[in-house]
């Protein structure tokens, strides 16, 4: 039982991790979207955005994953409605991910087309995943 409460804190610190990457990186593509090309501001956004998403967001999500589908076996939890529910929105939640990885690389080669309102609104999606997340692991409602 003890293996499984360490399993089981690693994946929520993992979890707040990636939910804070997720969460920072389209508001630093809100303010990367408003500087000029070449500026020396939109050069440090990409630095800023390549280092949050490879040091952070990438490994965050993949311990996750990895300690998320160890717990899921241990709990025998595909078994369940609400793990179905959970399951479906991340990967939704994992489709964002590679939906901002695509948006840190057209910003590198400095082929952004997207305004600023794009990103505030992509910005939104992971919170209300998250919510749909807490709510089928706390509440359970099927």
């Amino acid at each position: 039982m003890d293996l499984f409460l360490w399993i089981k804190a690693l994946h929520v610190i993992s979890i707040i991790a990636w939910m804070a990457g997720m969460l920072y990186l389209p508001r630093l593509f809100v303010y990367h979207a408003a500087t000029e090309i070449g500026s020396e501001q939109s050069e440090t956004f990409k630095i800023m955005e390549r280092r949050l998403l490879k040091a952070i967001i990438n490994p965050a999500m993949i311990a996750s994953w990895g300690f998320g589908l160890w717990l899921a076996w241990e709990l025998q939890a595909w078994q369940d409605g609400w793990f179905h529910a959970k399951f479906t929105f991340v990967l939704i939640m994992s489709g964002v991910h590679g939906h901002l990885s695509s948006c840190v690389k057209k910003f590198a080669r400095d082929e952004n087309k997207r305004p600023q309102r794009y990103y505030r609104i992509l910005n939104e999606v992971p919170t209300v995943l998250m919510i749909g997340i807490v709510i089928f692991v706390i509440v359970k409602p099927f």
